[in-house]
């Protein structure tokens, strides 16, 4: 028995020594090479040291801001808002924030089943008959599974004929990618993110409402927490204050592409962003009846992605810390480099 005990002490021994070295020979031999770089070099004593390295991987601009509970939030900026004028990264600029949209249209919906304006198990046909025979189960698929991309409707960005070059300027034009295909999978079946959710449940709050429901959105949520840097379309802004967003191997700016779809049109800043993210964590966006609505619909942080623009907003509930950090670059393996200077720079939030 004692010999027994003794050789799976040396063979859990050998593992600790093993594990670390097969796990840096699968970085040289799997992870891109820049990205490995990113992820081994050594962690820096400081967020602005790390947003400062961030820019040497092919990262062309960084804007990162904390609020850690108790403290006065925190700016971080690095690289280029514009890269051909030479203008630096300001952590105040507005940013198109992609997906994370989203949250702040699930926090409206959860506004309206809370005050009986929508019902959750009221089907896509119940809301948009119109759209029955053009959208595969539209009579079995709920509002509730459409927030949880539960719905197995077909993302409409991934129709290969999708014009990025040329965005529709109207929902219709972008519906139309999304029309008359075969669902990805019966409703409920499984989770599988598609926009085209968001895009219909735009729709919807539009005709419940009688009016738009970025409206709804300034009015409910917005205004009440003070976001006066926060956006629904591009149209709203001058574009000189928002950050010029870049996709590797393609030269132009992206900044003037205008994306009007719900759930990743809207633009803020960093700041406002994060005010937004914590108050929905805390539970002062919503009351009581609408926090458990929206618990069951969503998730309290969210990733975007746009051509020439990431973004990742986190609360971090252990170290009571909001986090945003905004990318201007898209394409290659950017992603990937973006989400290792982020979880950098929460281990360095741990350390202090």
């Amino acid at each position: 028995m004692a010999s027994h005990t003794r050789k799976t002490s040396a063979f859990i021994n050998s593992l600790r020594i093993i594990m670390p070295i097969i796990a840096i020979v699968c970085l040289i031999l799997f992870v891109p090479w820049l990205a490995g770089c990113a992820y081994l070099s050594p962690l820096p004593d400081t967020v602005q040291e790390q947003v400062d390295k961030a820019v040497n991987y092919d990262l062309d601009g960084v804007i990162v801001y904390v609020d850690k509970k108790g403290q006065a939030p925190q700016f971080y900026s690095a690289g280029w808002k514009n890269r051909e004028n030479k203008i630096p990264a300001d952590p105040h600029a507005l940013f198109k924030i992609a997906s994370i949209s989203k949250l702040y249209i699930a926090a409206a919906a959860a506004k309206l089943v809370s005050s009986k304006s929508l019902a959750l198990d009221k089907t896509l046909a119940d809301y948009l008959p119109e759209l029955k025979g053009r959208i595969q189960n539209a009579d079995k698929i709920t509002l509730k599974m459409m927030l949880q991309h539960r719905s197995g409707i077909p993302n409409y960005i991934d129709d290969p004929k999708f014009p990025w070059a040329n965005l529709p300027r109207d929902v219709d034009g972008l519906l139309k990618y999304g029309l008359d295909k075969p669902a990805d999978f019966n409703p409920d079946s499984r989770y599988k993110y598609s926009n085209t959710n968001y895009l219909l449940i735009g729709m919807i709050l539009d005709k419940v409402l009688g009016y738009s429901h970025h409206q709804y959105i300034k009015n409910e949520i917005l205004d009440p927490l003070k976001l006066t840097h926060t956006f629904s379309l591009l149209s709203e802004v001058d574009l000189k204050d928002v950050v010029s967003g870049y996709f590797i191997g393609y030269v132009p700016d992206l900044k003037t592409a205008n994306h009007i779809g719900a759930g990743g049109s809207m633009i803020a800043t960093a700041q406002d962003v994060g005010i937004f993210l914590r108050a929905l964590n805390d539970g002062s966006l919503l009351n009581k009846e609408e926090q458990k609505i929206y618990s069951s619909i969503y998730v309290y942080e969210h990733t975007g992605l746009l051509p020439g623009y990431s973004s990742i907003a986190r609360y971090h509930k252990d170290i009571d810390t909001v986090v945003i950090q905004f990318v201007n670059t898209s394409g290659g393996n950017s992603w990937m480099i973006t989400e290792i200077i982020y979880n950098r720079i929460i281990r360095i939030l741990h350390q202090h």
